[in-house]
């Protein structure tokens, strides 16, 4: 995958995000997105020779849409400024997320705002073994990767059917439960940059398998 090639595309894109420079550009904007499909491909295959419990996702099912939603975000540009796609995602779990962008690349995984029967989930096994989530978390590479969990919302309570003395009560406020690791462009346009997207998705797996098994189980 020539990334470079990728980020000056989006730039070009950044500078004139509008329907009609994409249908100017359009040829384009289909090989480098044929292209980071076949490279998305190729982790694919790699990363599933890693985990038993791998869910195969080619590169055209992973990858999302470069068009912002404007019915719910109507005050965006047309199209983002990046490419993403969801990888290892089995229905109703979370997924292993690769984006590239000119403003931010990273990898995360997790489950992002889940619906209130799996969030409901996730807070049964935190309530029935949240030490293992800990562990998980406090583990010293796993804080040098990820830092903590990400931080998209939380109640300023205990969740219905949990007392304020719960011992994983902050754990449990949670909303969302998701890591991220911060990519620089130098990073991704390494030569090792696929060895780094492994090492980080196996430092990742077992918060992953965590949150999976309480959805699925």
């Amino acid at each position: 995958m020539d990334f470079k090639k990728l980020f000056d595309f989006l730039e070009a894109l950044a500078k004139n995000n509008s329907k009609l420079w994409m249908d100017n550009n359009r040829k384009r904007y289909r090989e480098i997105r044929e292209e980071f499909i076949l490279w998305l491909d190729d982790v694919d295959q790699t990363l599933a020779g890693l985990d038993q419990y791998y869910y195969p996702t080619p590169g055209k099912k992973g990858i999302n849409r470069i068009n912002n939603n404007l019915m719910f975000h109507p005050n965006k540009p047309v199209y983002k400024d990046h490419f993403g796609a969801g990888l290892d995602k089995a229905p109703g779990t979370g997924d292993f997320y690769i984006q590239i962008g000119i403003n931010e690349s990273l990898l995360a995984g997790g489950i992002w705002r889940p619906e209130p029967k799996a969030l409901r989930s996730i807070r049964d096994a935190i309530d029935y073994n949240g030490e293992e989530l800990l562990k998980i978390i406090n583990k010293e590479s796993f804080k040098t990767s990820f830092g903590s969990l990400y931080v998209d919302e939380k109640l300023k309570s205990a969740p219905k059917g949990f007392t304020k003395e719960h011992p994983y009560l902050d754990l449990l406020q949670h909303k969302s439960f998701g890591v991220v690791y911060p990519l620089t462009k130098e990073q991704v346009l390494s030569d090792d940059f696929k060895e780094s997207i492994i090492d980080v998705y196996k430092e990742m797996l077992p918060f992953r398998r965590y949150l999976n098994n309480a959805l699925t189980v």
